[in-house]
This record gives C-alpha cells, sequence and structure tokens, in this order.
C-alpha cells in the first residue's frame, strides 16, 4: 500500500545540465545518502555495474544517459520524486517531457566549464514550463574550477539573478568542504563515501570574505521582503533573523527570480546532503505551483487543476517505455486519486482502460502500490497510450497541455538486413515511435524506401542499435539526409480556375489572393508560426463551407515544394476573392484548386532553399586552436566566439549540419583524440547559391529516374 505522504513534504524534481556535468553520479549519491542504495557506483566506474540511474546496456557501455529515469527517496520527511535526465541534444525530448511534469529542478553546472551551449538550451526549457530550480555547481575538486565565476556567467549568459549560497573551503585539490552562508558554519564531508557530516566554525581567513557574500545574499533576499529590506536598508544586520531570510530566499525561488547557487562535488561525495536539505525548503510542493488543463466539453476553456485527492482524476502519460515486462506508461496524478483495478478514460481517442498493475519506479526496479494519489508519479503496466495523452475517471473531460515537440533535423533510410527480419523491423519502429515523438517514420513514396528522423547522428544510431540488440533485427542504413525546408524570398499574388467538365457534374472553383512571407522573430526564444491562413473573403464569393477546404490545399501543397522536395515554412497565404458554382463546387474542388493556386504563386515568390544550422561548441588544448578553426572554417562555419581557459580552448560557432558528418573522427585525429564538441540545433538560414544549385540538380534528377 502506498503511503499517503502530506502534499507539503512531497517534492518532484528533475536534474539537468550539460552533457558530462555530472548529473548521473549526482543523482547516485542522492540515492545513497537517502539509503535507496547501499553501494556507489560510477557512470563508467571499473566494477562493470554502471550507475542505478543508466539502466541500459547502451549507457553503461557510452557512459551517457539516454532514456530518463525516474525514482523515488526520503529525505528526512520528505518524499522526493527524482527524474535523471539526459544532457546529450540528441535526447532532448526527454528533459522536455520530464520539465513538463516536475514541480522544481536542479540546475547542474560543471565549476570548471560553467554555463555551456546545453545548459542554455536546459535553462530555456525550464523557462518554458515555468519551473523553479537552484543551481548546483558540481567537479568543485578539479582544476579551475570557480564557483563564483559560474555565478556570474549564471547572470551574464542566462540573465538568472543568481546568488551564492554557499562557498568552497579550498580550491581544486584542496577543495574539503563548505561554508553555509546563511547559518555562517562551515561543513565537512567525512568517512569513505562524505556520511558524515561535520559541522565547525568558518576558517579564520575565510570569514571577511563570507560576511561580504553573506551581504550580498541578505541584498538579493530582500528584494522579495520588505521587513527584510527595511531592516537591511536601516542597518539592523543583528536584527535580522536566518528563518527570515531562508523565507525571503523560498519567495525569490518560487517565483523564479532567484537562483540560489551551492557548491559541491559529487564524485567526491561533498555537499549533496546540504543540497538536499535546500530541495526541501526551497524548492515547490506540488500545491504551491499552478498547473492547467482545457475543459475538451467547454470550448477547450482553460481551467485550474488542482493538487487535491477528492477532487475528480487527471492523470497525464509523460512517457513510455517498453521494459522487460512490457510496456510501462509513466504518468504524472495531478488531481484526485487511482487505484489499482480502476477504469479510467484516455481524453484523447475516449477509450476506457483498467488499471491492471500500479507501480512506483526506481530506476528500473519496481514496487508495487495499490493507490496512488495527486502530486504522485507513477507507472501503469498495460495501458496502450501515446506520449502526452490526458486520463480522467470519466466524470470530467479534460486534456493537460501538452508539451513542446522539437522538428527533427536529420534523415536516414533504414531496411531489414535479411527478409526475415521485416517483421520485428516494423515491430520496433512502431514501438520507438510511440516511445519517442521526435523519432519519426514515413515511407517515401518515390523510392519506396522506410524513412527515419530524429534530432542528430547519434540519436538515430542509438535506435538502429536497439534494433539490433532489443530486436534481433540487422538493419541497412543509407547515408543520413538532413532536414532542409523550402521558403519564399518576396510576395506574390494567385489567381486560379478550377474547373473540369466530364459526363454528369463537373468540377469548378476560383481563388484569387496572395502569398506573403513570414518575417521570423530576432527572438530566439519567440517561435515563428509556419503557417498562416487569412480569410479576407467578404459577401459570400466564397461559401463559408468551403473555406476549410482552401486552407486545407494550402496546407497539403506546404507538405513538398517543388524546388528541392522539401517541406515550404514561414508562409501566409491570403484568400481575397473567389467564386463558386451552384452545381459543380464541392469541398474537393476548392482544395485541388487551393493546391493550383499555391503552386502557381510559388514559381513567383522567389522560392529559396533553407538548411539547418548548429550550434557546435568544441572544446580542446590550446595547442590545436589553430587546427580546430580551420575545420570549422572548412565546413562553411561562422564563429562566434573563442575563450581559452586553464590550457583549454573553446570555440563557439554556427555550423550548417550537412557539413557536420564525420566530423567526430576528423576532429580526434587533429586533436590527438583530445577534442570534444557538441552541437544542437540552431535555427534554418538560407543555403548558398551554389549549394542551392546543385540540390535543385540533384532533386531533378530523382524525378526524373521515378519517373522513367
Amino acid at each position: 500500500m502506498a503511503k499517503k505522504w502530506e502534499l507539503e513534504k512531497v517534492r518532484n524534481i528533475g536534474i539537468s545540465a550539460h552533457i558530462d556535468s555530472g548529473k548521473t553520479t549526482l543523482t547516485e549519491r542522492i540515492l545513497f545518502y537517502t539509503g535507496r542504495i547501499h553501494a556507489i557506483h560510477d557512470v563508467r566506474g571499473k566494477d562493470g555495474v554502471g550507475a542505478k540511474m543508466d539502466s541500459m546496456e547502451l549507457e553503461r557501455e557510452r557512459g551517457i544517459t539516454i532514456q530518463s529515469a525516474a525514482t523515488n527517496v526520503h529525505w528526512g520527511d520528505t518524499n522526493i520524486n527524482i527524474i535523471d535526465t539526459p544532457g546529450h541534444v540528441d535526447f532532448t525530448v526527454e528533459v522536455e517531457r520530464a520539465l513538463r511534469v516536475l514541480d522544481g529542478a536542479i540546475l547542474v553546472l560543471c565549476g570548471t566549464s560553467g554555463v555551456q551551449s546545453q545548459s542554455i538550451t536546459v535553462d530555456r526549457q525550464m523557462k518554458r514550463y515555468n519551473v523553479p530550480r537552484l543551481a548546483f555547481v558540481n567537479k568543485l575538486d578539479r582544476q579551475g574550477s570557480d564557483p563564483v565565476r559560474v555565478m556570474e556567467q549564471l547572470r551574464e549568459k542566462l540573465r538568472h539573478n543568481a546568488v551564492m549560497y554557499q562557498l568552497p573551503i579550498g580550491e581544486e585539490d584542496n577543495f574539503s568542504g563548505v561554508v553555509d552562508l546563511i547559518t555562517m558554519r562551515a561543513y565537512y564531508f567525512d568517512g569513505a563515501n562524505g556520511e558524515n557530516i561535520r559541522e565547525e566554525d568558518i576558517p579564520a581567513d575565510m570569514v571577511d570574505r563570507c560576511n561580504e557574500f553573506r551581504e550580498q545574499l541578505i541584498e538579493k533576499a530582500a528584494d522579495f521582503d520588505d521587513d527584510l529590506a527595511m531592516k537591511f536598508l536601516e542597518g539592523e544586520h543583528d536584527q535580522i533573523t536566518n528563518d527570515e531570510i531562508k523565507a525571503a530566499i523560498r519567495k525569490g525561488v518560487l517565483s523564479l527570480n532567484l537562483t540560489p547557487v551551492f557548491c559541491g562535488s559529487a564524485f567526491k561525495n561533498k555537499g549533496v546532503q546540504l543540497l538536499l536539505n535546500a530541495v526541501t525548503e526551497y524548492l515547490p510542493n506540488p500545491k504551491e505551483i499552478d498547473n492547467h488543463a482545457l475543459d475538451i466539453d467547454n470550448n477547450e476553456e482553460e481551467v485550474v487543476v488542482q493538487t487535491d485527492d477528492s477532487k475528480p482524476l487527471v492523470a497525464l502519460a509523460f512517457k513510455l517505455e517498453d521494459g522487460r515486462y512490457g510496456q510501462l506508461t509513466y504518468m504524472r496524478i495531478y488531481q484526485g486519486t487511482m487505484n489499482k483495478g480502476d477504469f479510467i478514460i484516455n481524453t484523447t481517442n475516449q477509450k476506457k482502460v483498467k488499471v491492471p498493475r500500479l507501480v512506483k519506479m526506481h530506476s528500473d526496479d519496481m514496487e508495487d502500490v495499490d493507490v496512488a494519489y495527486a502530486g504522485d508519479i507513477v507507472a501503469l503496466f498495460g495501458v496502450d497510450c501515446a506520449s502526452g495523452d490526458t486520463f480522467t475517471d470519466g466524470t470530467i473531460n479534460w486534456a493537460m497541455s501538452s508539451m513542446f515537440v522539437p522538428d527533427a533535423v536529420i534523415s536516414l533510410a533504414v531496411r531489414p538486413k535479411d527478409k526475415s527480419g521485416e517483421a520485428n523491423f516494423s515491430k520496433a519502429l512502431q514501438k520507438f515511435r510511440k516511445e519517442d515523438p521526435t523519432f519519426r517514420v514515413h515511407r517515401d513514396e518515390e523510392s519506396n524506401e522506410t524513412i527515419i528522423s530524429g534530432m542528430g547522428e547519434l540519436h538515430l544510431d542509438v535506435y538502429v542499435e536497439r534494433m539490433k540488440r532489443e530486436f534481433k533485427c540487422e538493419v541497412v542504413t543509407g547515408a543520413p539526409q538532413v532536414a532542409y525546408r523550402e521558403t519564399i524570398g518576396q510576395a506574390a499574388d494567385y489567381d486560379y480556375t478550377h474547373k473540369k467538365q466530364t459526363g454528369g457534374s463537373g468540377q469548378f472553383a476560383k481563388v484569387v489572393g496572395k502569398m506573403i512571407p513570414i518575417e521570423k522573430s530576432d527572438d530566439p526564444t519567440e517561435e515563428t508560426k509556419n503557417y498562416e491562413f487569412v480569410d479576407n473573403i467578404t459577401g459570400g464569393r466564397i461559401p463559408k463551407e468551403y473555406i476549410p477546404a482552401v486552407d486545407k490545399g494550402y496546407q497539403e501543397a506546404l507538405a513538398k515544394g517543388t524546388l528541392i522536395g522539401f517541406p515550404i515554412v514561414n508562409v501566409r497565404m491570403e484568400l481575397d476573392d473567389g467564386a463558386y458554382h451552384d452545381v459543380d463546387s464541392s469541398e474537393m474542388a476548392f482544395r485541388i484548386c487551393a493546391v493550383q493556386a499555391f503552386r502557381q504563386a510559388y514559381e513567383k515568390a522567389k522560392p529559396t532553399a533553407l538548411e539547418p544550422l548548429m550550434k557546435l561548441e568544441v572544446s580542446a588544448p590550446e595547442e590545436f586552436q589553430g587546427a580546430v578553426m580551420g575545420q570549422v572554417n572548412q565546413r562553411r562555419g561562422m564563429i562566434s566566439g573563442t575563450t581559452t581557459q586553464e590550457g583549454f580552448v573553446t570555440v563557439e560557432a554556427e555550423v550548417p549540419l550537412s557539413e557536420m558528418f564525420g566530423y567526430s573522427t576528423e576532429l580526434r585525429s587533429a586533436t590527438q583524440g583530445k577534442g570534444e564538441f557538441t552541437m544542437e540545433f540552431s535555427r534554418y538560414a538560407p543555403v548558398p547559391r551554389n549549394v542551392q544549385e546543385e540540390l535543385v540538380k540533384a532533386y531533378q534528377e530523382e524525378k526524373a529516374k521515378a519517373n522513367k
């Protein structure tokens, strides 16, 4: 039987960061200190066991997190549900879906590298879902680590109102503990695994520095409490209590306007328990977060979902996983309770399903429970649904808003090596598609090939490898194909009449209007609409019932451009005039007419090919700086900045994805294996004229071949 926790004592948190900042190591230590595991294993451990949260064989081999893993721990009298998310941008949807259902997060940053490109992405995702966060500067035992510099980067690069909550005692190899700037006490972590916390006075040589940083902390906290501000401004510092400061900091964190910075080294077992204390003190409980749903029966009006067991059930399926026990569906219960044996309704397709088994997850282990309450994160077996579906008890028909799913940037043609593997091949594709919304599958009508698309080479590599391991299906892959787009360079008019007369009733439709480019916003956080439809018809020139068919026709034409055969983006279609026939007009006639009108205007609107540009961050020893920059320039890269620190250079650039195949091998050979890089999608930009000509030529040849 699941214990019913007081909601004030529940925390649903995520741990996210740039790849290799130590998230999984931090989670491993949290599990150890909360008594969840009794021995610590490292991500690339010599014992061959691997970290508890990396349960997939592939994760242990590659030393990276691929799937987000959930666990549940108790710290003091608080019940904490934790999701460890991947840092690699190819698995960004795992972070999206975790943040969608979490109430708070820990942003882990490397003490040496600080705020990196994917820290920026993760931070943007946290802002998208309004997730309050604490920052934890990890790896302070490393050479060149400096938490104050990382705090300043949080302010400059991420525009956080960041403030030091702790200061480290000793630097790099001599890092031995932390000072809490509220209690003004020093804490050391003794014992084989840092399990014994020793409290001491602050080292004498640190007192002045600690006073200075405590002053800054109180000043920031005072913005969230008028009484505290008054005492601070009037110099009554001795009247300020620790509880007052903590209450003000909590207010700042919950309003997303303050980010306290904690220090430690998860690998060296220092600072983790104090971070857990901060999670219970400063991150919100489920009741303190506003969640909304759409009432389907009431014109999708927004309604507040209350974290209350007595209300009707509302739960969101945020992740599917095919484990060793069959399909597991992870759910966050937002409202009401869910009992084993209950019937629940999927509001997406109105299907009624029974809850056959309810479990709390601990990575790939589980414990059965009979009931789950509002605020819980649980997993169910045997519930067939898609990621993002909402479930209720049937008394209400609500849908939670779904998460943001980025577009795929790379495609690969795949086929099973042997005929015998075809059944397993399609089974694998179905399964992967269901569990990962960024993994897409389609059939290319012209070449008759199966095409898989995803977020990057590693993303698709992992799925090809999983087909081999989990489904015993070897596949043959074609050359990777970049997801180009097409757009228009200028506005164009259209005036098209569709007439067809063949015995019996004919077809008639006429549409007149403009095709206009949509201007892209300069603000990277703003999503630009790829397509807009404006209906300017007056006086019934086209009957109302045919307008949606025109819109549908335009959208159909967007799917494949006539320039290089890729989807068309950033187009506004204005419908200004038209004509119809009482007998011969129909929805189909207007749809066909719209497709042809679109193509007519497209030819005149200066069609242009767009390519995905990637944000590239390369890190290598200083002596290889010339080689690294030369390689980036060769690949049509635009270098936006270089920073040097502790003998390492970091080069930031924007590079077309089409030029990045095989880059990892080339970088390794140019830097004697010491160079590393991360890459993520940045934006679409027009391709150079010579590249466009090549793409057009290749598309024409492909079409000619298909027509033979």
